[in-house]
């Protein structure tokens, strides 16, 4: 256990310090304490020892020289803690990492103070009298408490597999002792574990049975004899087998019966395995979690006017998720033997900005300037997940804004490079149609029609290759469909993968077990349509449209099998299903995980579904993707550029992300939050 840990700056301002004890929260601020004293004798004499100890006290530290921080860790000498100076390394890595931009400002700020005359003492008072540093370094706390549960929990548990091999070791030795000849010696079993007569006596019968060759696995049929009679000669498979266990014969599978003539519907019935019964699902419907399928931090809000609207997905650092990411970061980079460097001041304006600290004054930038700036900007982009030829696209485009224009110093370079390349990112992933599905929805089914006419309900298809998702995230638009007071039809279109109708029977099931606006269920507004496997996917969708135009549904959620963008078979039998029910909405479901890939899927499936689709008729015929939903975005932390290579690719937007498990882990995307992913170091 820590005593006390301190970030300071050289000159002797303290940025952040925490004791553990009330003993050395009193120390701290008195000149005896291990930190003051290791100052005075040790940094200020400029002696080079690796501890310091005082007072019972274990004293390290570390230093960052180009921001000019001291990192100090004081400890009882006697604990013997071996994860201390990794600790401070990560410690070290960690927060540089997360402030550097105001570090770099606050020395910059004291050297502007003593190069104006001021004494260091009186620069030092008017920076720490200037700077709210509880501010600054929010959030730091909360990341150094799971920074050193993380090393304390892992010392345990090297302390713990230090002290289990001995044991192993003990109990081998013991098991290995040869039996002493000793007649007198003491049994080691004890009283309560010996084995009663009746067990003993049967155990004696059995290697008698053994013995006369009766016995054992070569004498099944004395075996056999010995089982059908009173019990006593038979042999338990283990201790805990009782006698009437012995005497139970095995439970034999019932044959069959087949008769001549045709069966009968109670046999047909009796003989169907391919469906769940009734009261099976009923029974699981009462063992049914309701909590497990809604999380409740991810429920959307609800407006004045009733319309449940999902959260918009957000990047921002101060999310637990950031928090984990960058202290495995710190981890990651602590596993490197040698001590990690400390970055220049400079550094804060970002990778890009950096590349642009050689030049300095008024400049037109040209051609040979930013060549290197935009290679720096292509490996940066394809970092972030963008695929290699968007990338490429992306950066000639900042580069025509930037030619020829100047700039004078290496703030306003930083400032047009990064305005450029906003630009150029907002202008590729703002929609050229609209996104509100909801708005979409009701001016469809509120517009006027002919008396005679009756109206159609709104369609949607998901589209996709294998396992990325689609009937999960199906689900989650119809859980937000409902919460919107719409009902909707699940059409069950993938009539290939086996497990497919079941599933959508599951999460149908599910849905109509929560409630809407505080019901205790929503049975009647979501409907499962299927025909079983094997049968043409265009087919079932036109007649579950019809179904659904029949009994007032409001939307129908077409899922079809996943097929990979290369089998022209599927692809066209995917383009017929389009053409002959003309959806509203064709939606491809791609992973966020995906880098080039991403590129090849969207633009196959893009031209299969206009070329084959053409070529079949149909009030369909020519259509292509409207728009995109992202799944897995929750595994790809800054790294968003599948959302920039998907929009380029077939100019729609993306309508939703998937980023979770439960009915509510759906988040619509913002440009402004995607653009400061992807720009973000």
């Amino acid at each position: 256990m820590l005593d006390h840990c301190s970030i300071s700056h050289k000159g002797g301002i303290v940025l952040w310090s925490r004791a553990f004890t009330p003993v050395a929260s009193q120390m701290a601020s008195s000149s005896s304490s291990p930190v003051n004293s290791l100052i005075r004798e040790a940094l200020i004499e400029g002696r080079t020892t690796e501890r310091y100890e005082k007072d019972g006290y274990a004293v390290k530290w570390t230093f960052v020289n180009d921001l000019e921080l001291i990192f100090v860790v004081a400890y009882q000498r006697i604990l013997q803690l071996t994860y201390v100076e990794d600790l401070l390394t990560a410690i070290r890595t960690l927060f540089v990492k997360l402030f550097e931009p105001f570090l770099a400002t606050f020395v910059a700020s004291l050297h502007a103070m003593n190069t104006g005359k001021l004494s260091q003492s009186a620069g030092s008072k008017t920076a720490a009298s200037t700077w709210d540093f509880s501010k600054a370094f929010a959030g730091w706390d909360t990341m150094f408490d799971k920074l050193l549960k993380t090393f304390e929990e892992k010392a345990a548990q090297e302390r713990r597999l230090r002290t289990r091999p001995a044991t192993n070791r003990s109990a081998a030795v013991e098991s290995s002792t040869p039996p002493s000849d000793d007649q007198s010696t003491t049994p080691s079993q004890a009283v309560s574990e010996s084995l009663d007569e009746q067990q003993i006596a049967r155990k004696v019968q059995a290697l008698k049975n053994r013995l006369r060759g009766r016995g054992g696995r070569r004498g099944g049929r004395g075996l056999g004899r010995a089982e059908s009679g009173s019990g006593r000669d038979s042999l338990p498979n283990s201790d805990s087998d009782t006698p009437s266990k012995s005497k139970r014969k095995a439970k034999t599978k019932e044959q069959r019966k087949w008769g001549e003539s045709a069966p009968s519907e109670i046999d047909m019935a009796a003989l169907d395995f391919s469906m769940d019964k009734s009261s099976d699902n009923f029974a699981r419907a009462d063992n049914l979690d309701l909590n497990a399928l809604v999380d409740q931090a991810s429920l959307g809000t609800r407006t004045e006017d009733g319309m449940y609207e999902i959260k918009d997905w957000e990047f921002a650092k101060g999310t637990s998720d950031f928090t984990d990411a960058v202290i495995s970061q710190a981890l990651k980079a602590n596993g490197v033997a040698s001590a990690p460097k400390a970055q220049s001041s400079t550094s804060s304006l970002g990778a890009l900005g950096s590349l642009f600290a050689r030049f300095t004054g008024s400049k037109v930038l040209t051609e040979e300037d930013l060549k290197p700036v935009l290679e720096a900007m292509k490996q940066h982009l394809m970092k972030k997940n963008v695929a290699k030829d968007i990338s490429e696209k992306v950066c000639e485009g900042v580069g025509e804004g930037l030619v020829g224009k100047k700039i004078g110093g290496l703030q306003t370079i930083s400032a047009a490079v990064r305005v450029a390349l906003s630009n150029s990112i907002t202008r590729i992933l703002t929609p050229k149609t609209s996104t509100d599905l909801l708005l979409s929805i009701r001016t469809k089914l509120n517009s006027p029609l002919p008396s005679k006419q009756q109206r159609l309900p709104y369609s949607m298809t998901f589209v996709g290759v294998n396992g990325v998702g689609k009937s999960t995230n199906l689900s989650k638009v119809a859980f937000w469909l409902i919460q919107n007071g719409l009902r909707v039809l699940i059409a069950a279109c993938d009539t290939f993968r086996s497990g497919a109708v079941e599933q959508l029977r599951v999460h149908v099931r599910n849905l109509s077990m929560l409630g809407v606006n505080g019901a205790a269920d929503s049975k009647g507004r979501v409907e499962l349509f299927e025909r079983g496997y094997g049968k043409d996917a265009a087919a079932i969708a036109k007649e579950a449209i019809t179904y659904a135009k029949d009994h007032d549904f409001d939307v129908v959620l077409i899922d079809t099998a996943g097929r990979m963008q290369d089998n022209e078979p599927l692809m066209r039998a995917l383009a017929k299903l389009v053409a002959v029910n003309n959806p509203d909405k064709i939606l491809f479901v791609g992973e966020a995980l995906v880098g080039n890939e991403a590129v090849d899927q969207l633009t196959k499936f893009d031209r299969a579904l206009r070329d084959f689709s053409a070529a079949s008729g149909g009030a369909g015929k020519g259509r292509g993707i409207d728009g995109m939903l992202v799944t897995k975005w929750d595994t790809v932390d800054d790294k968003v550029g599948a959302a920039l290579s998907m929009t380029y690719v077939t100019g729609q937007p993306i309508i939703f992300v998937g980023t979770g498990q439960t009915y509510t882990d759906l988040r619509q995307l913002r440009v402004a939050n995607v653009v400061q992913a992807i720009l973000s170091d």
